[in-house]
């Protein structure tokens, strides 16, 4: 069985190294080989050009292909892939195209896996953490009001004027402000074009409370059966969000005009003069935050309300988003091996005993990690 892990970009290589320092055995592909050797030269030689033509011939069955390239990439190696009898791990969203292959992944026994990095990912393990506890609780009632809000955002531990450093390609971050989002407020759908239409704020509940600037992020809708809410809940807020540092709206006004109509070429433009000036000097620690939150309300009273609450930055490991991105993937790709996820196209797992073994790793990646009980 052959790991062949595709991309050593920003936010891949620690659960790489972390793949390759256990023993397995694991093919590295970029499409720049010097790159690759820069970032994990020191542990390996099996360092190969990508190319999927000659990937899918290598493959056999119950091999894993791990896509840490552009999110183009990621149906078409699940497809060769599945073509083979073997596996595909991802951290990204999971595409209707991915979607549309659950029957022929069980078909060939193939486990594809997505939405297990950061967000998606370990957003995922604390949604179905908090339901399952809410639950099993006494306050459990399918008349209560159930608020639910998950917010991350990658920013910059030393604040910069910008208010933004990138820890992942530029033009994605800018591509996702041009995403439309779907969000539950107050008991009504909330439909917005622009993120920067729907900015406010979040007060955190850090080991010293902070305050961000937070929006709707893409279709938050559809995890509300993903993460097994009852089909009889009466859902008062339910919003998957973007965080930023406050002050990111103003400083970024120039960028919001020109971004919603901008062509790629122009995107591109901007997306690598923004990085050339806002890029993370060597060794300057990023920062992410996390905070995933459960309330559920009885005429109006809260009764049960919890928050998971991550802070992370980067030290002498690495910076904290290659990390918390990449750290799960490997995760994933041990249970994929160990066959403790099903064939089909999966998110995140919500099986209590993964769930609670990831996160007790996940604990060790962060500098703060916690369950806050509001109303213990």
């Amino acid at each position: 069985m052959t790991i062949h892990w595709c991309g050593t970009g920003l936010s891949a290589v620690p659960g790489l190294r972390r793949l390759i320092e256990a023993g397995q055995d694991v093919v590295v592909w970029n499409r720049t080989v010097e790159k690759a050797q820069e970032a994990v030269g020191d542990l390996t030689d099996k360092i190969r050009a990508f190319d999927i033509d000659t990937l899918s011939a290598e493959l056999a069955a119950e091999d894993v292909v791990v896509s840490m390239l552009p999110g183009d990439w990621h149906v078409p190696l699940a497809e060769a892939a599945i073509a083979k009898n073997a596996h595909f791990v991802s951290s990204s969203y999971i595409a209707p195209e991915m979607r549309a292959l659950d029957a022929k992944a069980k078909a060939a026994g193939s486990r594809v896996v997505n939405e297990v990095g950061l967000d998606p990912g370990i957003d995922h393990l604390m949604a179905h953490d908090l339901v399952a506890a809410y639950k099993a609780s006494d306050a459990y009632d399918a008349d209560n009001a159930i608020s639910f809000t998950s917010y991350c955002g990658g920013v910059p531990k030393i604040a910069n004027a910008f208010r933004y450093k990138f820890s992942w390609a530029p033009v994605g971050v800018l591509k996702a402000l041009r995403s439309p989002s779907r969000s539950i407020r107050q008991f009504s759908e909330l439909n917005v074009s622009k993120p920067w239409d729907a900015i406010s704020r979040y007060d955190a509940p850090l080991a010293t409370p902070e305050s961000f600037e937070v929006y709707p992020n893409r279709d938050s809708l559809p995890f509300m059966e993903d993460y097994n809410f009852g089909a009889d809940w009466k859902v008062k807020d339910f919003v998957r969000g973007t965080l930023r540092l406050n002050g990111w709206a103003e400083a970024w006004a120039d960028i919001f005009a020109e971004a919603g109509t901008a062509s790629d070429e122009r995107l591109q433009e901007i997306a690598d003069q923004l990085l050339k000036e806002n890029a993370y000097d060597e060794g300057e620690p990023d920062r992410v935050v996390l905070c995933v939150a459960l309330q559920a309300e009885k005429e109006g009273t809260p009764v049960w309300h919890q928050t998971w609450v991550m802070d992370a930055w980067g030290d002498e490991r690495s910076s904290a988003m290659a990390r918390l991105v990449s750290y799960p993937v490997s995760m994933a790709i041990e249970s994929v091996i160990n066959r403790e996820i099903e064939p089909g196209v999966h998110a995140a797992p919500s099986d209590p005993k993964l769930v609670n073994r990831w996160m007790d790793e996940i604990q060790t990646l962060a500098q703060h990690l916690m369950k806050v009980d509001h109303l213990a």
